[in-house]
């Protein structure tokens, strides 16, 4: 479906119900909001892994502005802040209520200034394979360590200069090394490269010049948020992690060691059973919240006295 937010078309997918039948009552599910990488990428790189999730919540895929088959709108609009914005409005246009936002990669980056624009507004957050500050040295070095100096060169000039050459040698040289796995690519990887509608100039533009730093507004989220990250990761880095998790309030790091960027891949056993954990974790923690509240309102409630008839 497609849904109108902040003055553009956003493409959007939902998989598994909101409500289940529970006995004699109907089982509200959480909804679990994902943020897919890039940017120029799009939703499509969940798929299918993460729909054995559904049991637990509803998911929610956004292609986000500019992105995939929400492509279309004002390139002048194309920045965190606004990114940011918009998974706010799509959550307000849909009726989500304290949504598990996960951002992979640039996602999430996006989830952490949506959760520091709108404090409060998430359930919690789950930050895989992502960073909070854009340093080129240390992505830089991160290629040397794990694919060698002419991956390091080819990585700077890329995210220097952003042209079709330098994309396409980083491409080359560099997109391997996202996995420490010696079969990486593999054919599900293939295969999903192929079905995502990329946008190689949204890429380019914003990988180039990307000069971004929120780890000065982390302080200001105060939702439960799960930050996993490969030990191997070149393009976000372990300290990456460890810097968010620093200025995260109350934030929980998971490191997987046999792990690149792309962590479902090589250790998806124990990664979607931590996911699984911590939804469950966070949906309990709300609903007892939620009877907490019921409680204390209607302790508070005042009984009127009965009237006597004149």
């Amino acid at each position: 479906m497609r849904v109108q937010v902040n003055g553009t078309s956003l493409y959007v997918d939902v998989e598994g119900a909101a409500l289940e039948p529970d006995g004699y009552t109907m089982r509200e599910k959480p909804t679990l909001l994902l943020l897919h990488g890039g940017p120029g990428h799009d939703h499509t790189i969940f798929k299918p892994a993460y729909r054995q999730l559904a049991d637990l919540a509803q998911l929610v895929y956004v292609d986000q502005r500019g992105n995939g088959r929400s492509q279309g709108s004002d390139p002048a609009t194309w920045n965190l802040d606004q990114w940011g914005d918009d998974v706010r409005a799509l959550c307000d246009t849909l009726g989500i209520v304290k949504p598990i936002v996960l951002g992979w990669s640039w996602g999430g980056a996006v989830a952490m200034s949506y959760a520091s624009r709108h404090p409060g507004h998430p359930a919690a957050l789950i930050l895989q394979s992502t960073v909070a500050r854009w340093d080129l040295d240390r992505v830089v070095e991160g290629f040397r360590t794990e694919a060698g100096e002419e991956a390091a060169t080819a990585a700077k000039a890329f995210l220097t200069e952003g042209t079709p050459e330098t994309f396409a040698a980083f491409g080359r040289l560099c997109a391997p090394a996202y996995s420490p796995d010696p079969g990486f690519p593999a054919e599900p990887d293939i295969q999903a490269m192929a079905r995502m509608i990329p946008n190689p100039g949204l890429t380019m533009s914003f990988m180039s010049t990307a000069r971004f730093d929120l780890t000065a507004r982390l302080a200001s989220v105060g939702c439960p948020a799960l930050v996993v990250a490969g030990s191997r990761d070149p393009i976000t880095p372990l300290g990456a992690a460890t810097e968010i998790v620093h200025g995260l309030p109350g934030a929980r790091l998971e490191v997987f060691e046999r792990s690149g960027h792309f962590i479902p891949d090589t250790e998806g056993e124990r990664f979607f059973a931590l996911l699984r954990s911590f939804i469950t974790g966070v949906t309990a923690q709300a609903t007892l919240a939620a009877g907490a509240d019921q409680v204390s309102q209607a302790a508070g409630e005042t009984v009127a006295p009965p009237r006597l008839n004149q």
